[in-house]
C-alpha cells in the first residue's frame, strides 16, 4: 500500500525516481522540450555562481549525463555574460559519450573548447561548479568520479567555493546517504524541488545553502506524489486552540509516568512542557519517595504516587498508571524512569495495555530494546517513539553508526516494525509513519543540544495528542514548535547558554505564527 498524499503543510521532497517521472511527464505529456528544462536549470545555476562570486576564475566540472548538461548551460551563460572572465569547462570523460540535450549544449558552448578534467586546473579558481553526478546517482562513486570529487574537495580546502548542481556528487538524493567520497558544497542549486538528501544527514551536512530553481514543470496534473516532505510553518494552523468555551479538560489532559532517584528533572520538564504547549490538565506519576521533590518543582501539575520496591517501581505501579490513563487523552512513559529491571517491565506493560495515545521516550524506549519493539504493533492507539540515534540503534539491535549513515531507512524500518510513529531526533529530525511517509524538520536549532530538551519534546507532542490531533500531525507540529522555541531561546541568550527550561518558557511564543512574534525567526534552512 502506497503512503497517503502529504498534507498541505509539508513541502514535497521528491526522490530521484519521482523527479525522473516528473521530468518525463513534463516532456512527454505536457510537451515541454527537455532542452527547455535544462536551459532553465543552467540559467539558475549560472546566476547562483555569479551572485556567490562575481569575479575570479570559474571551473565547471561536468559529467556525461544531464547533470553535466546543466553545467554546460551555466558555463555558456557565464561566458556570454562576462566574456573576459576565465570560465573553464572540465569534462570527466570522453566528450563523445554525451547524448541528447547534454550533447546539444556541448556543441553550443562558445569560447575555449572543453578540457579533459585534471585536478591542477582547479587551482586558484574562485568558484567550482560540481556537475558530475546527478540525482540518479546512488551507491559509492568509482573512478574517475571518485578522483574528481576528491580534487574538488581539495580545491575547496584551498579556498575555492563550491556550488553543487542539483545535489552534491556522491550524495544519494533520495536518502541523504553517503557511501564514499562526496562533494562538500557551500551552496546546492536544485531544480523543481529540493530532494530528501539535501535535508537529511549526512547529505544535509554537505549541501550547504539550498536554493530551489523553478524550471517550469507544471504544478497541475502531476503523476503520483512524494512520500517525503519538509515541515513548514503552516503546520501551526493544524493545532487546535483554546476557545472561549474551553475548560481545562477539553484543552487536553496529559499523564507523565517516570522518574527515579536522581532523575526527577526529566518528568518535571516533560510535564511543564505539556502545560506550556497547551494541555489544560497535567499529572505526573512518580515513585512515592520522590513526590516531595516534584511538589516543589511543579506548582501547576497534579501528582500520583506510585508504589515502589528497592528503589524501583513495584509491579502494582503499572495498574495505578493504567487506571489513571483512562482519564487522560495522552500518556508519556519513560522520562527519568531508570533502567532497573522492574521499571523496564513497568514501561512495557503500560505501553502494551494503555488505550490512549502514547509517547515513549528515554527509558521507555530502552525498555523495548532486545526484541520488544514489535510488541507495540498490537496497541489500540498509535504510539509516538522519540529516539535519538543511539536509542534507535538499541531498538533495532544495530550499531549507532548504521543509524547515522542511513537515517531515513532506519527510521522507516523502526516505524514499520513497531506499527508506530518514529521521531528520530537530530538537526534533521525525521517523523516516520509505518507506511513509509516521512516528514523532515528543517532544523537549525543548535541550542537544543543540551540535556533535557528531549523531555521537553515529549511533553509538547503529548499536549498536541491530548488535543486529539492525529499522531503523525502531532509529532510533526511538536518537532516544529520545539525547534522554533530553541531558536527563539538562542536569539535571546545565545545558543551555547540555552537550557531546557529556557525552551519551555518560549513554547507559547513558538506556537504562534512568525508574523505574530516580536521579531522574525532565524532562517531554518541548511
Amino acid at each position: 500500500m502506497s503512503p497517503d498524499p502529504l498534507p498541505a503543510w509539508l513541502q514535497p521532497l521528491p526522490g530521484a525516481e519521482q523527479q525522473r517521472a516528473l521530468d518525463t511527464w513534463a516532456t512527454n505529456t505536457r510537451g515541454i522540450p527537455g532542452g527547455e528544462l535544462m536551459e532553465r536549470a543552467g540559467t539558475g545555476l549560472a546566476r547562483a555562481c555569479e551572485a556567490r562570486s562575481p569575479d575570479g576564475p570559474v571551473a565547471v566540472v561536468c559529467g556525461k549525463g544531464n547533470n553535466g548538461g546543466d553545467g554546460l548551460v551555466a558555463a555558456r551563460l557565464m561566458r556570454l555574460n562576462a566574456p573576459d572572465r576565465d570560465v573553464r569547462v572540465l569534462l570527466l570523460g570522453d566528450p563523445g559519450e554525451l547524448r541528447g540535450d547534454a550533447r546539444a549544449n556541448l556543441e553550443r558552448l562558445p569560447g575555449a573548447a572543453p578540457e579533459t578534467f585534471a585536478g591542477e586546473r582547479l587551482r586558484g579558481v574562485a568558484v567550482i561548479v560540481d556537475a558530475l553526478l546527478g540525482t540518479g546517482f546512488s551507491g559509492e562513486p568509482r573512478d574517475p568520479a571518485r578522483s574528481g570529487i576528491a580534487a574538488i574537495n581539495a580545491a575547496r580546502a584551498a579556498g575555492a567555493q563550491v556550488v553543487a548542481c542539483d545535489v552534491p556528487s556522491g550524495v544519494d538524493a533520495s536518502t541523504g546517504e553517503v557511501l564514499g567520497e562526496a562533494v562538500r558544497a557551500e551552496q546546492t542549486v536544485t531544480f523543481n524541488a529540493a530532494k530528501p538528501g539535501l535535508w537529511i544527514r549526512p547529505g544535509k551536512q554537505l549541501a550547504g545553502e539550498v536554493t530551489v530553481i523553478d524550471i517550469g514543470i507544471p504544478a497541475d496534473g502531476r503523476p503520483g506524489h512524494a512520500d517525503v516532505g519538509l515541515v513548514t510553518e503552516a503546520v501551526l494552523a493544524a493545532i487546535p486552540r483554546r476557545a472561549a468555551e474551553s475548560t481545562k479538560f477539553s484543552a487536553g489532559s496529559v499523564l507523565v509516568a517516570g522518574g527515579s532517584p536522581g532523575l526527577t528533572g526529566a518528568p518535571a520538564m516533560a510535564a511543564m512542557a505539556a502545560a506550556r504547549a497547551g494541555a489544560g490538565y497535567v499529572t505526573v506519576a512518580v515513585p512515592a519517595s520522590l513526590a516531595g521533590v516534584l511538589a516543589v518543582k511543579l506548582l501547576e501539575v497534579m501528582q500520583v504516587e506510585l508504589p515502589e520496591r528497592e528503589r524501583a517501581l513495584a509491579p502494582e505501579a503499572a495498574r495505578v498508571v493504567l487506571e489513571r490513563a483512562g482519564r487522560v487523552q495522552a500518556l508519556v512513559v519513560g522520562p527519568g524512569l531508570g533502567r532497573a529491571p522492574d521499571s523496564l517491565r513497568f514501561a512495557r506493560e503500560v505501553a502494551r495495555q494503555a488505550e490512549v495515545p502514547l509517547v515513549l521516550d528515554a527509558d521507555g524506549l530502552n525498555a523495548h530494546a532486545g526484541g520488544h519493539l514489535r510488541d507495540l504493533r498490537w496497541r489500540s492507539a498509535l504510539a509516538v517513539l522519540t529516539p535519538h540515534a543511539g536509542e534507535l540503534a538499541r531498538l533495532l539491535e544495530i550499531d549507532s553508526d548504521d543509524v547515522a549513515r542511513q537515517r531515513l531507512r532506519r527510521a522507516r524500518e523502526a516505524a514499520a516494525a513497531a506499527g508506530s510513529i518514529v521521531v528520530l531526533k537530530g538537526d534533521d529530525t525525521l517523523v516516520a509513519e509505518p507506511d513509509g511517509r516521512v516528514a523532515v524538520n528543517p532544523g537549525g536549532a543548535s541550542a537544543l543540544a543540551t540535556a533535557g530538551t528531549g523531555d521537553v519534546l515529549s511533553g509538547v507532542i503529548a499536549a498536541l495528542l491530548a488535543k486529539r490531533m492525529p499522531a503523525f500531525d502531532a509529532a510533526c507540529a511538536g518537532v516544529f514548535v520545539h525547534a522554533t522555541a530553541g531558536r527563539l531561546a538562542a536569539s535571546r541568550i545565545g545558543p551555547d547558554g540555552v537550557i531546557a527550561s529556557d525552551v519551555i518558557e518560549l513554547l507559547p511564543a513558538a506556537l504562534q505564527p512568525s508574523t505574530l512574534l516580536p521579531s522574525a525567526l532565524p532562517p531554518s534552512g541548511s
